[in-house]
């Protein structure tokens, strides 16, 4: 009589559970798929609470898209979290990779203080930024954007990717030593190849924190040359004081957010992969 067997990654879920992870699912779905029910609404539809709307149209998208200030903003957007991310994880890989590795001295009250930097109040240095950069003559550019921005966005790097440095095995710098490599080397041929899921993982958190910052770039510019994507949504205006650009509002908000869904997805395998290893010892 053969036993029959279960497979050992089999786990019981009790129904609650499902439960509340469909709630949350809805929760978080709701109001991205009312977002997406207003951009194709135009006119008297726009104030109505219907589910679909009676006559869906992509006019608030043309709209959108033909607006010349837009174009400008995307592009802003692009360029300054392109920029901030990519010197984020050059600087910050580098200097994780010694608090993780190098026998430093009180390299916790050292990472301390890094994520101290995060944690303080944007709109607590708006204002001296202000002043500052408009004495030296980069208010309303975009390298004005890039500096403050990646002041922020470096204490992020470092934190994530300590905790990923933290879980490679030291025997790979070892061997790395043995066959001669240097510690620079052993960094970027090694190290670097092996974490690649975390800094996917670090990169991705870096541009959406970036792309979605709203204080910085409205305090530090003043016209399109500087001004980035939630920045131009705030200033959309109607047809006349009283009106209230909810239609392209809305449809400007489903097309900035499509890059960072595209992103999101191409790169799901790395995302998990980076968080799931830098929670699990060995």
């Amino acid at each position: 009589m053969s036993r029959r067997r279960t497979s050992p990654t089999a786990v019981y879920i009790h129904p609650l559970v499902w439960v509340l992870i469909a709630l949350v699912m809805i929760g978080s779905l709701v109001p991205v798929y009312w977002l997406v029910n207003t951009s194709l609404k135009s006119g008297a539809g726009l104030s109505s609470a219907d589910l679909w709307p009676a006559s869906p149209t992509f006019q608030n998208y043309v709209e959108v898209i033909n607006t010349p200030k837009f174009g400008f903003a995307v592009r802003n957007s692009i360029i300054v979290s392109v920029s901030v991310t990519s010197l984020a994880l050059l600087f910050g890989a580098s200097a994780a990779y010694a608090l993780a590795r190098l026998p430093l001295s009180r390299k916790g009250f050292l990472l301390t203080m890094v994520m101290s930097i995060s944690t303080f109040p944007v709109i607590a240095i708006a204002a001296p930024i202000f002043n500052l950069w408009s004495l030296i003559g980069i208010y309303d550019t975009l390298l004005g954007l890039i500096i403050p921005k990646l002041t922020f966005a470096l204490p992020l790097a470092i934190f994530t990717l300590t905790s990923f440095f933290r879980e490679i095995p030291m025997e790979l710098e070892e061997a790395a030593s043995i066959d001669g490599a240097s510690a620079w080397r052993t960094f970027w041929q090694v190290i670097l190849p092996v974490a690649m899921p975390g800094i996917a993982t670090t990169a991705i958190l870096v541009f959406i924190s970036s792309w979605n910052e709203f204080l910085l770039p409205a305090t530090l510019s003043s016209t399109i040359n500087a001004q980035t994507i939630p920045v131009a949504i705030a200033m959309f205006s109607g047809a006349n004081e009283y009106d209230m650009p909810i239609g392209t509002i809305s449809a400007a908000s489903v097309i900035v957010t499509l890059p960072l869904l595209i992103v999101v997805m191409v790169f799901q395998k790395q995302i998990v992969s980076g968080l799931t290893s830098g929670a699990v010892k060995g």
